[in-house]
């Protein structure tokens, strides 16, 4: 692979979830180009299937790869879970990639061995087992307790983050007993961390909730230095891109970025 340090970072998800992971992004590393790609077309993508999925992750990545990005991060558990093997294949040898699981995994294996941990998630990321599969060949005696809330993504896609709506959803699915006596809730989901202080209070602070997203960005920064990709000039670009204009994305990458973030619509599926 040869790149230069000032080429983008490019970062796609189904929606406006993957704006947590780029925020986060951002704040670790100000001084780097940034691409998004919000597939606001498809969303949610954590009711499809598997090959479904891995169709919309190749053409995006293919897209981002024509904007020559030096790093591709899939800011979605649904699409880490179902694409990263096969992207990682098909790309690697021309772009680092990075997912939003394993450094997840990395931190709970640090910080939550012999504990019992609580996973809420699409139903694409709790069927695929993923987070088990990797916490168990990590043999740290942690014992996950997974909850698939599907309809809290789609909520929070269309909006309604600040709503009771969300209240309501949360008391329901966090009751459940599948999440009894867990030490430490993950938000598997790139979407919950835009509801973290909603699931915070309702644990009233006696369970840890762990975002990813800062997680993620710091391994999208060690990955670089790892690399030395680390860009030391003056950021140039922010640019991001939706299939499908939709007025919660608007608004919730300009509550992020501020009211001057350039969107634009990219036709990608015609």
């Amino acid at each position: 692979m040869q790149f230069n340090s000032s080429q983008p970072i490019g970062i796609f998800d189904s929606g406006i979830g993957g704006l947590t992971v780029a925020k986060a992004l951002i704040e670790t590393l100000p001084n780097e180009n940034i691409i998004y790609f919000g597939d606001t077309a498809h969303c949610p993508w954590g009711d499809k299937s598997q090959e479904v999925i891995q169709s919309y992750a190749l053409k995006i990545t293919k897209m981002l790869l024509e904007r020559n990005c030096k790093l591709i991060l899939i800011a979605c558990n649904s699409a880490s879970a179902a694409a990263f093997d096969l992207l990682q294949a098909q790309f690697g040898e021309q772009v680092l990639i990075l997912n939003v699981i394993d450094p997840v995994i990395d931190f709970l294996v640090k910080k939550y061995s012999n504990k019992n941990v609580g996973l809420i998630a699409t139903k694409l990321t709790v069927n695929s087992k993923v987070y088990d599969t990797k916490i168990a060949e990590r043999q740290a005696g942690i014992t996950l307790h997974s909850q698939a809330t599907p309809l809290l993504t789609m909520a929070i896609e269309e909006g309604f983050y600040q709503h009771d709506i969300i209240d309501n959803l949360l008391k329901i699915y966090l009751s459940d007993p599948e999440l009894n006596n867990i030490d430490a809730l993950v938000l598997a989901c790139t979407h919950y961390p835009l509801v973290k202080d909603k699931i915070r209070a309702f644990y009233k602070n006696k369970v840890d909730i762990i975002d990813a997203s800062m997680t993620v960005a710091a391994a999208a920064h060690s990955l670089l230095e790892k690399h030395n990709l680390l860009h030391v000039g003056s950021k140039i670009l922010q640019h991001f891109y939706i299939s499908d204009y939709t007025t919660s994305f608007a608004d919730s990458a300009r509550h992020f970025f501020g009211s001057d973030v350039v969107i634009e619509y990219y036709p990608l599926w015609k």
